[in-house]
């Protein structure tokens, strides 16, 4: 078979789309692709997210019993090389671009993704002066109802840094796509880029994303729900927390009457507001925290 890394740019897509044809033997392309893109979307959320462990672990390994553990090991380094080029250069669509280049889209479902630089013009024309949002609402939410893999999220991550504004402490990130595996590129890039959000896997004409708060922090999640590892983080924690306590205030308060709620002791914190597990994670030159 000859080989496509003649088709993709840069040394880390050609690094990447070696060790994926390496495994492409006993299995289709599509087929290892689509598998490793759901293993390594269980792996980030099995991490974090305690509510669909479970299910996500049955998942990873009904995959992984398919491959062997030398396929296995080609798969987590090829997880590997994404974080490294990433890592190197976030302002990139490297899963969507690597999709396209080889044709997986057009094998799947006739999928055509928006080039990343189409999106990173669309980002700055439409987001004008982010830190004086941000200043006057606390933090803003960006959403994209058929995000593909992403690129118009990550590209809005990227303008929010030329403004130099930390997107990870400011803006929620909210996705939806109705592809379960396109859908799952988007989360994996969202993720190691370190948004905070979550990544709806449905129809967005028929069941749009949908939340119980005003400000899309507590999603409807009917199982088909992909939290980032920094929506757990302390401050999008509280910001929940919060969320929810004006929503039990605006049910409980009686029309025209004003709420005035007691200040909390010290003792009533430490009670109702347990410490929840957070990823480690270290702060770089810009104040945001890397999570790899």
């Amino acid at each position: 078979m000859k080989s496509d890394t003649r088709l993709v740019r840069g040394a880390a897509q050609k690094e990447l789309v070696k060790a994926f044809e390496s495994l492409c033997g006993r299995h289709g392309r599509w087929e290892v692709w689509a598998d490793w893109i759901v293993m390594c979307a269980c792996s980030i959320s099995n991490a974090v997210d305690r509510a669909h462990r479970n299910e996500r672990e049955k998942t990873y390994k009904t995959l992984s019993e398919k491959y062997t553990e030398a396929e296995r090991q080609t798969m987590a380094e090829m997880l590997g090389m994404v974080v490294a080029a990433l890592d190197e250069n976030q302002d990139q669509d490297l899963l969507g671009e690597i999709f396209m280049t080889l044709g997986l889209g057009n094998e799947h479902n006739g999928q055509f993704f928006t080039p990343y630089n189409v999106c990173s013009a669309m980002s700055a024309l439409n987001s004008e002066n982010i830190a004086a949002q941000v200043e006057r609402r606390g933090w803003v939410s960006v959403a994209d109802p058929a995000c593909g893999a992403g690129a118009l999220l990550v590209a809005f991550a990227n303008e929010c840094l030329r403004q130099k504004v930390n997107y990870q402490t400011s803006v929620l990130f909210v996705a939806q796509d109705i592809d379960f595996t396109v859908g799952l590129m988007c989360y994996i890039q969202l993720s190691l880029l370190g948004c905070a959000g979550y990544v709806v896997i449905g129809d967005t004409l028929v069941h749009p994303a949908t939340a119980y708060d005003r400000r899309g922090l507590i999603p409807r999640d009917e199982g088909n729900v992909w939290y980032t590892p920094m929506y757990f983080r302390d401050v999008w924690h509280w910001r929940r927390v919060w969320a929810q306590v004006d929503m039990m205030c605006s049910a409980e308060k009686p029309q025209g009457a004003e709420v005035v709620s007691k200040p909390e002791t010290t003792t009533q914190k430490s009670r109702t507001r347990p410490k929840k597990a957070q990823p480690d994670a270290s702060e770089n030159e810009y104040g945001q925290l890397t999570l790899f």
